[in-house]
């Protein structure tokens, strides 16, 4: 191992050649990874995390050239050193772009032995098939990529050289399932590590982290005595310069409702990209995304071939052709959803735009950074709210950016199905004992407290499927070989590494022109409401749907206007408790007389009006609004604990209610607050809104209220796929999403009639209650409100917080040949008129 110091001073001085002065941060991370410390360097988007991370290998590297201590030898090929994990395989190029130039420089590429190379889902079947006799001295993959070399027999001597794994943008990964799986392979590979003598460095890279501590624990592991490994927090400058502008509508809505994507607010934006370089013009859904960049060139078609469009549903040809250009700096502008928020670098990009609320502070920080992609630069995002109460927003993310206040990732605890795929993966990897496989699982932080039972009905799920599939030799994937386990076949070995992975979702068809050419993914329940004739924007292109065969939608080019746009689940991104509460805090400031900002300025008419009218809400109250409509009683409450809280509190508000008396309430939430309405008079009194609030019960009540059983099998959809239950299919040979959802509700009944007390159901109910319900965010929110007072305005008409919830609620309504948005803009200028 190099002097440490002696690293440092090689890592500064090619840091310098470079034309940059290495930043403290840096050379304390070169110090740490040549002491043979692992950690977390956590550092604002560019600012040098990636040569923070890398320098200090290259360095070593040059030194043990000078020594002739390279375990390739000068001219020979340098094996494996060092694995680059990366959560996005649009990442990966890029990364390799990134280690490449350092290694270039210091002579360590070509004569010098060092390779790197990419092994992802896109890579190629013949460099694969060299890379699994081979790998290179830095491999750059994913962390699916890696748990599939580990599935090998031979996986133990093929990573037998490797000094360090980097997992970058460490923030995305934790909390995740993908962050358990890469856990797991991470202590696999520090316990081959540690049979040879090596001890292996592990390093995380993030930059938006509220928990930054815990976030390292989680990433390096414990020991086997169960205790967290020694490590080290690498924290970079404290912010990285971020000026942050709101860009203001002509006129302010006073009865703001959401449902129009801000599309009004086209020019200004046109405005702002002619002004820049090269914008990232961010959007939070994919529908959201095809919208605005129609509009966009609707508006300007001088813009035509200068504006271009990314989200992860396009074909991958199609994405890599706009990452060129930009990175060319070619293009204006690209309108794209979080699938360019990570940390790809196009140093063109000098303005990004956040189109509507991010709803998290770190997701703003994340997409910001994106411009002035450079030590010592400035990120500049342009926020421009889709409805009026998003100002609101833009102006609590400004305080909280200032507050250092980010969002924090929590670690998942033991989630079974991942451990049943690894256990398989290790199985045709070379086999196990299981007393030693359990012993390096628990080392993993995500599994450090994996009960003796959890374990042993995890092998039994693995070696005979569990108490209810046993009779079905495809469920029994392992098998005893002596003291050790192995795979159970050759072909449930082949049908596992088709499935590694715990990335899941909503099934998707292929789009493709009926020549053959493919254009991307469309969810396969939008394409089943299309008939053949029907038109709709995807990619900017107008389009015709023609038939679906084998899981492909065919289409040819239209001609006209009339156009829908597909929608695609799961972007729609619940406000963070960081940032509500900064709203609540910035509306306390405005009813005191503090104007904030230009953002709160501007809303000046609208919270007139909600004061004037009922009251404005405020930090450590609860705000309850009651009006009289011609359809009955309605009630609006402000907790403003994001809408995921809202749901499970809104459940269990109307369940409560309806048990004590007889009553019909129908509830309708978003972000801010909760609308409980009803055909008849609802009489509540203090004592009667604190007993339905009351956090006594709140586990019993909310599986009464919610069909908890609809919603586990929705969920156990997901685990079912990652424990292996369900098999997707094989290239040329795909199952349909109905096939997948008929076999995961097929085992849901199966195990819930015959084997209850199987795991993986109740996992199932847990990430209902965790992630769906947030059920420890509703508990916690729920005794904060006990201590609330709770603050009741009788009001006469709707007021500007009510009326989003009660549009909201009419789509959903049959009104007669009047549509929902015509009704709503009319009832918007009644009010208005009062």
């Amino acid at each position: 191992m190099s002097d440490p110091e002696v690293v440092v001073e090689v890592a500064s001085g090619l840091m310098r050649s470079a034309g940059y002065e290495p930043a403290l941060f840096q050379q304390q991370a070169w110090r740490a990874y040549a002491e043979g410390r692992s950690g977390l360097v956590h550092a604002p988007t560019g600012t040098g995390k990636t040569l923070a991370a890398w320098l200090g290998v290259v360095a070593e590297g040059v030194l043990e050239g000078r020594r002739g201590e390279g375990e390739g030898g000068r001219g020979s090929s340098e094996p494996l050193r060092a694995l680059w994990v990366t959560p996005l395989r649009a990442l990966a190029n890029d990364s390799l772009r990134s280690l490449a130039r350092p290694m270039e420089a210091a002579g360590l590429s070509g004569d010098g032995g060092w390779t790197a190379e990419l092994r992802t889902g896109d890579v190629s079947s013949s460099v694969k098939k060299r890379q699994r006799k081979r790998l290179p001295t830095v491999l750059v993959t994913t962390p699916e990529s890696l748990t599939l070399l580990l599935s090998y027999g031979d996986a133990r001597d093929l990573f037998a050289t490797l000094r360090l794994v980097v997992v970058d943008e460490w923030h995305e990964l934790m909390g995740t399932k993908r962050g358990t799986q890469t856990e797991l392979a991470l202590a696999r590979l520090r316990r081959w590590g540690r049979e040879r003598g090596r001890r292996l460095r592990t390093w995380g890279l993030s930059a938006t982290l509220g928990n930054i501590e815990e976030s390292a624990r989680c990433l390096v592991g414990v020991d086997r005595a169960g205790r967290v490994r020694s490590h080290r927090v690498v924290k970079g400058p404290s912010e990285k310069a971020v000026k942050l502008d709101v860009l203001l509508p002509e006129s302010i809505e006073r009865f703001p409702w959401a449902g129009h994507m801000g599309l009004t607010m086209v020019g200004p934006v046109v405005e702002r990209i002619r002004s820049a370089q090269t914008s990232l013009v961010f959007t939070n859904t994919k529908a959201q995304c095809e919208r605005w960049f129609e509009a966009i060139i609707k508006f300007d078609p001088l813009l035509i071939g200068r504006v271009a469009i990314h989200h992860g549903s396009l074909e991958r040809e199609l994405r890599e052709r706009v990452e060129g250009m930009l990175a060319a700096g070619e293009l204006a502008a690209v309108v794209c959803t979080s699938s360019l928020d990570l940390g790809v670098d196009f140093p063109a990009v000098d303005r990004v735009m956040q189109l509507g609320s991010p709803k998290g502070v770190g997701r703003l920080i994340q997409r910001a950074g994106r411009s002035g992609h450079r030590p010592g630069g400035v990120s500049e995002v342009v926020c421009v709210a889709s409805h009026a109460f998003e100002l609101m927003e833009f102006s609590a993310a400004r305080a909280a950016l200032s507050a250092g206040r980010v969002e924090p990732r929590e670690p998942l605890a033991a989630p079974l199905d991942v451990l049943a795929q690894h256990v398989v993966t290790c199985a045709a990897g070379g086999g196990f004992v299981a007393e030693a496989l359990l012993a390096e699982v628990r080392t993993a932080a995500s599994y450090s407290v994996l009960t003796e039972e959890q374990w042993g009905w995890v092998m039994d799920f693995a070696a005979r499927g569990g108490a209810a599939l046993g009779a079905y030799p495809e469920y029994q994937r392992i098998k005893a070989q002596g003291e050790r386990w192995g795979i159970a076949t050759p072909a449930i070995e082949r049908t596992h590494r088709m499935t590694i992975g715990t990335i899941t979702g909503d099934a998707v068809v292929t789009l493709a022109y009926v020549s053959g050419r493919k254009l991307g993914t469309v969810e396969e329940s939008f394409v089943g409401r299309l008939k053949p004739g029907e038109r709709f924007v995807f990619a900017g292109r107008l389009l015709e749907f023609v038939r679906l065969r084998e899981m492909t939608a065919q289409v040819r080019p239209a001609k006209g206007k009339k156009a829908t746009v597909p929608r695609w689940g799961g972007s729609r991104f619940p406000l963070s408790t960081r940032l509500a509460d900064s709203g609540l805090a910035r509306f306390g400031e405005f009813d005191d007389g503090v104007v904030a900002d230009e953002a709160m300025a501007s809303m000046r008419p609208l919270l007139a009006l909600q004061r004037e009218v009922s009251r404005l809400p405020r930090r450590g109250e609860l705000l309850i609004e009651r009006v009289r409509l011609r359809d009955g009683d309605h009630y609006y409450l402000y907790p403003f604990l994001g809408r995921l809280v809202h749901e499970g509190l809104g459940a269990l508000i109307s369940h409560r209610l309806t048990s004590s008396a007889e009553r019909s309430l129908v509830v309708n939430v978003n972000d801010y607050g909760i609308e409980l309405s009803s055909p008849d008079a609802v009489e509540l009194a203090d004592d009667e809104w604190r007993a339905v609030l009351a956090e006594e019960g709140l586990l019993e009540d909310l599986l009464a209220c919610m069909n908890t059983t609809v919603l586990a099998r929705r969920a156990f959809r997901e685990v079912a796929r990652v424990a292996g239950l369900v098999v997707p299919g094989f290239p040329g040979m795909r199952k349909s999403g109905r096939h997948l959802q008929a076999s995961s509700e097929m085992f849901f009944d199966v195990l819930t009639e015959f084997d209850p007390g199987n795991l993986l159901l109740k996992q199932a109910e847990r990430e209902v209650l965790e992630r769906q319900l947030e059920v420890d965010r509703l508990r916690a929110a729920l005794v904060g409100l006990d201590h609330r007072p709770i603050v009741r305005v009788e009001v006469d008409r709707l007021t500007p917080l009510s009326f989003p919830l009660w549009a909201d609620r009419l789509r959903a309504e049959t009104v007669s040949s009047e549509t929902w948005e015509a009704r709503v803009r009319r009832a918007a200028a009644e009010l208005d008129a009062m």
